[in-house]
């Protein structure tokens, strides 16, 4: 049998990041960019207002008080996106938006708060609580509270300057990243793709969700979970319905899924059952085929299956298949093995096509609060559990059984049990595979 480390050392030997594209900000979002991006104009690019209020002099405003207010002339309005600004000279002020840029002359902004909002009563609440003219001068405004210099001023390059680097080459675009790009005028960046992932489940058992069961049948939930953990690694997913156990049926929706995926994966049919006919289904489309007897180290061209020192998902497969050599992953039928192999080989596959920093998951060390009173001697144990970051112990959620796919969901974690230990007492500390 194969071990946990050899089989993935076997999947990420034979991978490598794809190759970097040009795309427009909103396509590379969740791709990792490959080039540092400077700034090229300073963020703000020029002086404005955090408020609504009036654009002053400090000097007029020095001795301002509610019962002396310091009344000055408004000489125009500066709106967002103005271009033509008024000059603020002595005892003048200037009606200004939030974000609209710093007219000459004046050193402060006053929120409209700290006056009348130019209608010669108490303090304003609102910009609206005044009227002015087409030309938008005219009329006097009581400011009830002295500015100090550059109050409620947005300076120039106080977000970032220019010739500062924004991001860094092995950012993974989120909505923040994006958000800074646009501001700095990108329009574009160049990135590794998102890998598309293809996931088919086979079994002739298999009925899609929302439909009847009949006799002996189940509901198809590998295909869903899969893509979904698919989407969370940072590929973009297709789900292929359930496929029956019929060679040719199978073979044909692979190559037909060639031409729109980086990865393959399979779910059921890799064990020695009758019935499975992965095995058979792709012999014609990776070349050699066979169990890996020679043991790790596998090559490039043949779709292998393995035997793995683990529970659960002891079989597993894995090849290059058409011309293109796209990776296949043939993971076991099982929910929960299906899901545990998915986290343990596929996600860093795709993290690593992906050209992430980081493919693999976080793993931490905790007491588990859960005795463990046997596991297969020789075999790494991946049991679900619930991870307290705050207490730092895990417990252990439903049983060790393959099929149990409401513990799964409940799980946060796996909790791995080595090779050589059979048997865990309640507290003792264990290495913990974070999911969530």
């Amino acid at each position: 049998m194969w071990s946990v480390t050899e089989h993935l050392d076997s999947i990420l030997g034979q991978l490598s990041p794809l190759e970097p594209i040009e795309l427009q900000l909103l396509d590379a979002q969740g791709c990792v960019l490959v080039e540092d991006v400077t700034v090229p104009v300073a963020l703000p690019p020029f002086e404005n207002s955090s408020m609504d209020g009036y654009a002053v002099r400090v000097a007029d405003t020095k001795a301002a008080t509610l019962e002396h207010p310091a009344v000055l002339e408004v000489i125009g309005d500066v709106a967002a996106g103005s271009d033509v600004l008024p000059t603020v000279g002595p005892g003048q002020a200037a009606r200004i938006m939030t974000g609209a840029p710093l007219p000459p002359g004046a050193e402060a902004v006053v929120p409209v708060e700290w006056t009348d909002g130019g209608t010669g009563g108490g303090p304003a609440t609102t910009m609206a609580a005044h009227s002015v003219d087409s030309a938008g001068a005219g009329g006097e405004v009581r400011v009830h509270q002295a500015a100090k210099e550059r109050q409620f001023v947005r300076a120039r390059g106080s977000d970032v300057a220019a010739g500062e680097l924004a991001l860094a080459a092995g950012t993974v675009l989120g909505a923040p990243q994006i958000g800074l790009l646009a501001a700095i005028g990108r329009g574009s960046v160049t990135v590794r793709p998102r890998p598309r992932v293809v996931v088919v489940s086979t079994g002739s058992e298999l009925v899609q969700p929302g439909e009847e069961l009949g006799p002996g049948q189940i509901h198809d939930s590998n295909s869903f979970a899969l893509t979904a953990a698919a989407r969370d690694a940072g590929a973009i997913a297709y789900r292929v319905g359930a496929v029956i156990d019929e060679v040719e049926t199978l073979r044909a929706t692979i190559e037909d899924q060639m031409i729109r995926a980086d990865i393959i994966v399979t779910t059921g049919g890799v064990s020695v059952g009758a019935y499975d006919v992965v095995k058979e289904a792709l012999s014609s489309l990776g070349g050699a085929m066979g169990d890996a007897e020679d043991g790790p180290g596998g090559s490039p061209g043949r779709v292998e299956f393995r035997r793995l020192a683990m529970q659960p998902g002891k079989p597993q497969g894995f090849g290059r298949i058409g011309p293109e050599r796209i990776p296949l992953l043939a993971l076991p039928g099982n929910p929960v093995s299906a899901y545990v192999s998915f986290e343990l080989f596929v996600r860093p596959a795709v993290r690593t096509l992906m050209g992430a920093g980081s493919v693999h998951r976080d793993v931490v060390r905790a007491a588990c609060v859960t005795p463990v009173e046997k596991s297969p001697e020789g075999r790494r144990q991946f049991l679900r559990g619930r991870y307290d970051q705050a207490s730092g112990t895990v417990t252990a959620v439903g049983g060790a059984g393959s099929h149990l796919v409401a513990a799964l969901a409940h799980a946060n974690a796996l909790i791995v049990v080595p090779e050589a230990v059979t048997s865990l007492e309640a507290g003792s500390e264990v290495d913990v595979v974070v999911l969530d």
